[in-house]
């Protein structure tokens, strides 16, 4: 694989940036290169994601993640099967007031995200390796999740871990006409944004889901 600069991922970081509309600082811009830095290394021993390309990565991993920090809102906020920390991580540093928590049963992934944490100094994040049926804190008023698993699931799994008043933000492809029809008693959808994520082939829907 041809090498890539640091220059030309920090170029295609900033023009995805530009098309979400989103206003980050310098320094941002340059915390979420070095995540992706890592992520690289990382992945080239532990196979943290299947996606190889470093400028690939920019644009369904970074951009993917940023195209929903305009829907970030509470005080708490947890991102469940995060895998390599996507979109925990990005969020995380794009908010650093707020306390983010991680979760995701696959030990190497969680310990790639200690790593980062370490690393990048990010004191607001908070990496929990358990599967999601055994965790049990107090709710956080939003649950956030990018493809993790159906619909149904998502809120079945993780039910416990929204408040009453809080959401569910799932990350998805095409409108999953199905699986809102599979939706769980008591629940509906609150609202979609249809995403517009720059360099990403096919739809990105962000469906927030919640107590009826």
């Amino acid at each position: 694989m041809h090498q890539v600069s640091e220059q030309q991922l920090e170029a295609a970081l900033k023009k995805g940036v530009q098309a979400l509309n989103l206003n980050l600082s310098e320094d941002k811009i340059e915390t979420l290169i070095r995540y992706l830095n890592l992520l690289i290394k990382w992945n080239k021993a532990y196979n943290l994601t299947a996606v190889r390309d470093p400028m690939e990565m920019v644009d369904r991993h970074l951009i993917d993640s940023l195209s929903v920090v305009p829907y970030v809102e509470g005080k708490r906020i947890i991102d469940v099967g995060s895998g390599p920390g996507l979109p925990g991580i990005p969020l995380a540093i794009c908010y650093p007031e707020l306390p983010i928590t991680t979760l995701d049963s696959n030990g190497k992934k969680t310990r790639f995200q200690l790593q980062v944490k370490t690393e990048l100094g990010l004191d607001n994040l908070t990496v929990i390796n358990d599967r999601v049926e055994n965790c049990d804190f107090e709710p956080f008023d939003q649950v956030i999740s990018r493809a993790f698993a159906s619909l149904e699931d998502m809120i079945n799994w993780t039910h416990q871990l929204c408040h009453k008043d809080g959401v569910f933000l799932a990350m998805k492809g095409l409108y999953p006409e199905e699986e809102l029809s599979a939706l769980p008693d008591g629940y509906e959808l609150k609202i979609c944004h249809r995403l517009n994520v720059p360099g990403t082939e096919g739809e990105r829907h962000l469906l927030v889901l919640g107590r009826r």
